[in-house]
């Protein structure tokens, strides 16, 4: 297509820009070994097919269909900056043609679960109503501030998906010495026992819980799977702390939940992003609200886009990307998270 024999990239990366996922440093280190065409995922599959032929890298999980995919001859990688893996491509193809497939999610782990640790303390302290109650005067001095506060320091805590985030969560919660079960159909037992943790089934771990993470991803199985049942099984004044996604409990049954009193919650993730003014997750107590923000700090997007650029340097050289990663081909095409529209 040109004389420069530098790599051709091509970058889509919405909801985020370059700006935001690389620093000054590394757009320059980008832009010195790349060239980048900068598109859309409405626009990329009306892109000249010398482009389409020339590029080595996606950056961004566009939707790629079959004849788009047959155009780009030279692809190595699509490199999704987005976090959640998007059911919006032929795996099989690529798979069949070598094409990785990565995600930058784990950058997300650490700022997440100390945001869910956050989470946990104030349900369990009453942190912000105490302070919003001192603020206009309404403030329970002493024992009379602490009538349903508990330590999480040996608590039974339990753990909902042990991915990057799972294992991050555990982490930060070790220094508290609870005893923490988990509940991950997709890792074996032995697995678990040697990270630390209880495995466990779900109903176990919605029942003897005094906390409960939820930080499982959507999949094709687990939609709703956190609903009215597992709820009223929770014990009376437990805390559910969900991290992941809405879409993986029933938000209705979660609300009359804590409504009734049963349980405390906390969510970062919404049924609607923005939340409509009117829903009554916002007027209700118990509850701890966050507007989509655990995971969204610029030293998590300046991580992934230092990630991005290792392992695209490691393909150049024929070897198999390091720092990202890889989609599964047994388990992506289930992957059902709503792409993200703020960062």
């Amino acid at each position: 297509m040109t004389e420069d024999t530098r790599p051709l990239v091509l970058s889509c990366p919405l909801p985020r820009t370059l700006d935001l996922i690389f620093s000054e440093e590394n757009l320059k280190r980008l832009h010195a070994r790349y060239r980048i065409v900068e598109t859309t995922d409405e626009a990329l599959p009306g892109l000249p097919d010398a482009v389409l032929a020339e590029a080595r890298y996606i950056i961004g999980q566009p939707p790629v269909s079959e004849e788009t995919l047959a155009r780009l001859k030279s692809l190595k990688s699509v490199l999704n900056v987005e976090s959640n893996l998007l059911n919006n491509m032929p795996y099989d193809t690529v798979f069949a043609r070598g094409i990785h497939v990565l995600t930058t999610g784990q950058v997300f782990a650490v700022p997440v679960a100390e945001l869910g640790l956050a989470m946990a303390l104030n349900l369990a302290r009453g942190v912000i109503d105490a302070d919003l109650d001192f603020r206009e005067g309404r403030e329970l001095w002493g024992g009379d501030g602490n009538r349903t506060a508990r330590l999480l320091t040996g608590a039974d805590v339990g753990i909902v998906g042990y991915g990057d985030l799972g294992k991050a969560l555990h982490r930060v919660l070790t220094g508290f010495r609870p005893r923490i079960r988990v509940y991950d159909p997709w890792i074996p037992e032995a697995v678990l026992k040697d990270a630390g943790v209880e495995p466990a089934g779900l109903e176990t771990v919605m029942r003897e819980s005094d906390f409960v993470f939820v930080v499982a991803a959507v999949t094709s199985e687990n939609r709703a799977f956190l609903g009215e049942a597992g709820f009223g099984m929770m014990r009376r004044g437990a805390a559910f702390i969900l991290l992941s996604r809405a879409d993986v409990v029933d938000f209705d049954a979660l609300l009359k939940a804590v409504g009734s009193g049963h349980i405390v919650a906390a969510s970062d993730v919404w049924p609607e992003e923005p939340l409509p003014a009117g829903h009554p997750a916002r007027r209700m107590t118990g509850f701890v609200r966050s507007a989509h923000r655990a995971g969204a700090l610029d030293v998590a997007f300046k991580k992934m886009g230092e990630m991005v650029l290792d392992d695209m340097e490691f393909m150049d050289r024929g070897l198999p990307p390091v720092r990202l990663r890889r989609a599964e081909r047994e388990t992506v095409a289930r992957m059902r998270s709503k792409p993200v529209s703020v960062n």
